[in-house]
């Protein structure tokens, strides 16, 4: 039997006093998630305020959603898409030139099914340079996408993604290998 009213998540350090956490809740996360806040300027400096490390040229649209961060890597030029969702309980690095579309899920925490008091486990994601998730997919906790690596849109990643690999669907499977053609 599952004892919902036994959980316990007091073990769980978000990495930040509750300070910290108010401010980013009440007052850096509406501003980010504004929907007539279209200046991916703005949302980078509020980021970097309450400790992600962002780099140049970062694209932000409007509804983005960040649970911590304090818990985000985002490398150069790289574009998070309308209503993204991160969900960083643990970690999230994203490289360089890296793409993720309209209401990608990241998700870096789980629950224990096993455990009759539903224990919380979390780990890191990875998003290697150049690599794309697809639009309404999601990262399930301790994905890590290679360089050029493709989830396409719609698509459940549950594992680790090769780099220059394409997958599709739930759960995500290989589809093609990516080439990219010389310019």
């Amino acid at each position: 039997m599952v004892r919902l009213d036994q959980y316990d998540n007091k073990s769980y350090d978000c990495g930040r006093g509750i300070l910290a956490q108010s401010l980013w809740f009440f007052i850096g996360l509406p501003i980010l998630r504004c929907q007539i806040n279209p200046f991916s300027g703005l949302k980078s400096s509020l980021l970097r305020l309450f400790g992600a490390t962002i780099g140049v040229g970062v694209i932000i649209k409007p509804g983005v959603r960040v649970k911590y961060p304090w818990k985000l890597s985002v490398g150069d030029h790289s574009w998070i898409g309308e209503d993204v969702w991160i969900d960083n309980l643990a970690q999230v690095t994203i490289g360089s030139h890296a793409c993720l579309s309209q209401a990608a899920y990241l998700c870096t925490g789980n629950h224990d099914w096993k455990d009759p008091k539903f224990r919380l486990m979390i780990s890191e994601i990875q998003i290697g340079e150049g690599a794309w998730v697809g639009a309404k997919s999601v990262l399930c906790p301790g994905v890590t996408m290679a360089k050029l690596s493709i989830l396409t849109a719609g698509s459940v990643a549950t594992g680790c993604i090769p780099g220059n690999e394409i997958l599709a669907g739930n759960p995500a499977i290989f589809v093609r290998t990516r080439i990219i053609q010389s310019a």
